[in-house]
C-alpha cells in the first residue's frame, strides 16, 4: 500500500511541474502589455517602465517562473495588479463561495444519481430503465448555462422563489444557501445524468459476474443482490467520475458564476482575464489545477480502499 502511496505521490508531483510550466507559457504568450494596459495609452514609456519594473515584469521569462514557482511554494502569490492586494487574500475570499458550492451541488448530484442508476439497472429493460435513459441523455445534451437561464426565468422572475443573483455573505447561512440552490441545480443536471449512467453500467457489469449469479441461485432477490454485493465492487467506476466532478465543479464553474453574478473563483478568474491581471490567472488557475490532482490521488488512494488488488501493485 505504501508502495502504490509513493507511486501516485510522484506522479502527483511531476504532473504539478508540468501544469505550473503550461500554465506560465500560455499565459506568456498572451499578446499585450499589462502595464500598458493599466495606465492606458496616454502613459509614457518611463512610467510604464516603472511599473513593469514595480509588478516584476521585467525580469527574463525563466527569472519571473522561478520567482512565481517559489513564491506559490512559500504562499506568496504575488500581488493583484488590479486590485493591488495579495492574490492569496482574493482566493481565501472566493474559495468560501467556489468550495461551497461546489459540495452543494456534487451532493445534489449524487443523491440524485445513485438512487436512479440502481433503480435503472435494477430494472434493465424496463420502462423504467428506458424513462431513466432517455431522462439521462437529456440531461447530458442541455448545457448547464442554458438551463441555469431557464431556472432564473422560471424561479427567479415568474415565481420568484429565489433571487436572479448575486451572494448576501455567510453572516446570513440561509440567505447564502438559497442564494446557492439555482446554480447548484444548474451544475448538478448534467453531473447527475453522467453520474446515474456509469453508476447503471458498473451495476449491470457487476450483476453479470459469476458470483452474483450464484448468490441468485442461492435464493437472494435481485433487489438483494445489487444492495448487498454488486453496489460496492460497482463504486470503483463511480468514485472516478465523483472525483472527476468534484474537480469540474470546483474548477470549471466560470460561466454558471458569471451567469449568477457570484463572487467565485471561476468569475476571479474571468474579471483577472479581462482586466489583463495576469499573475491573478496564473496563480489562481495553479491552484485549481493543484486541487484538481489532489482529488485525483485521493481517489486513487479510494480505489485502493476498495479494490485491494491494487494495493499489491
Amino acid at each position: 500500500m505504501l508502495r502504490y502511496i509513493a507511486i501516485r505521490a510522484l506522479s502527483l508531483s511531476l504532473s504539478l511541474v508540468v501544469a505550473s510550466v503550461v500554465i506560465f507559457a500560455l499565459i506568456e504568450v498572451i499578446p499585450g502589455d499589462p502595464a500598458s494596459f493599466m495606465l492606458g495609452l496616454n502613459a509614457t514609456e518611463e512610467t510604464r517602465a516603472a511599473l513593469r519594473a514595480e509588478l516584476g515584469l521585467d525580469g527574463s521569462k525563466l527569472e519571473r517562473y522561478f520567482t512565481w514557482i517559489g513564491g506559490m511554494l512559500t504562499g506568496d502569490f504575488g500581488t493583484s495588479y488590479t486590485y493591488r492586494v495579495p492574490v492569496s487574500e482574493l482566493v481565501l475570499d472566493r474559495i468560501w463561495l467556489s468550495l461551497p458550492l461546489a459540495i452543494y451541488a456534487l451532493t445534489l448530484s449524487t443523491l440524485i444519481a445513485f438512487p436512479v442508476g440502481i433503480l435503472a439497472a435494477a430494472n434493465r429493460g424496463g420502462a423504467l430503465d428506458y424513462g431513466v435513459m432517455g431522462g439521462t441523455q437529456l440531461g447530458i445534451a442541455i448545457p448547464n448555462f442554458w438551463f441555469a437561464m431557464l431556472l432564473v426565468l422560471l424561479f427567479a422572475v415568474t415565481l420568484q422563489w429565489f433571487s436572479a443573483g448575486g451572494f448576501p455573505g455567510w453572516d446570513q447561512p440561509g440567505a447564502a444557501i438559497k442564494s446557492l440552490t439555482l446554480p447548484a441545480i444548474a451544475l448538478a443536471l448534467p453531473q447527475a445524468s453522467i453520474l446515474a449512467r456509469v453508476m447503471r453500467s458498473a451495476l449491470l457489469e457487476t450483476l453479470g459476474q459469476d458470483y452474483i449469479r450464484t448468490a441468485r441461485a442461492k435464493g437472494l432477490s435481485r433487489r438483494q443482490a445489487v444492495l448487498r454485493h454488486a453496489l460496492k465492487n460497482a463504486l470503483i467506476p463511480v468514485l472516478t467520475i465523483i472525483g472527476l466532478q468534484f474537480s469540474f465543479l470546483l474548477a470549471g464553474a466560470i460561466i454558471i458564476e458569471n451567469v449568477f453574478f457570484l463572487p467565485g473563483l471561476g468569475r476571479l478568474i474571468f474579471q483577472g482575464i479581462t482586466q489583463r491581471d495576469l499573475v491573478v490567472v496564473e496563480s489562481v488557475t495553479m491552484l485549481l489545477v493543484f486541487a484538481v490532482i489532489v482529488v485525483t490521488f485521493l481517489v486513487d488512494i479510494a480505489y485502493a480502499l476498495v479494490d485491494p488488488r491494487l494495493r499489491r501493485r
